[in-house]
């Protein structure tokens, strides 16, 4: 079967926006020392299926998004090995928290572009993508994801009770 690019643009899109809901919960839910599971379990597939759909564009080389997209892949896994494989134990607890923080980052940061990309306010802005509108906004999510990076992983201690895989 075979879909439209308008029906697989919309999939994407909509991954992504749910992707992007998913994680903001799951991040408060770190910082206040609560997994989650089922908000995790739905913002992980959604991350995974979003950078996994965005190889799915016509493309005649490997692009930018591509490389945001191999990159979150790989964070991904290891984000998913250190919560259903390991549990969350020694170092995979770090892990874990600057994963999903960094997953969530990488979502975002495509929106951003994505919004430049798409709203002409912000196009007017910054017509290629390179001007100093655009660096700043790009440049103040990534301050924010830091600090909730450092944060969620100074907070984030869910015990003894953490859910384990079988």
């Amino acid at each position: 079967m075979i879909i439209d690019l308008a029906t697989y643009t919309t999939i994407h899109t909509v991954l992504s926006l749910v992707a992007l809901a998913s994680g903001i919960i799951v991040v408060i839910g770190l910082i206040g020392s609560k997994p989650l599971p089922m908000w995790n379990a739905l913002f992980l597939v959604t991350a995974v299926a979003t950078s996994a759909t965005g190889f799915g564009f016509p493309f005649t080389g490997f692009l930018p998004s591509h490389g945001v997209a191999a990159v979150a892949l790989v964070v991904l896994v290891l984000t998913i090995l250190a919560y259903y494989v390991f549990g969350l134990s020694g170092v995979w607890r770090p892990i874990y928290v600057v994963g999903v923080v960094v997953s969530l980052y990488f979502d975002v940061f495509v929106a951003i572009a994505q919004a430049f990309k798409q709203i002409p306010a912000l196009t007017a802005l910054a017509p290629t993508g390179s001007e100093p509108p655009f660096a700043a906004a790009q440049g103040v999510a990534l301050v924010i994801f830091v600090v909730l990076a450092v944060w969620a992983a100074v907070r984030f201690h869910p015990g003894p009770s953490m859910p384990s895989v079988q």
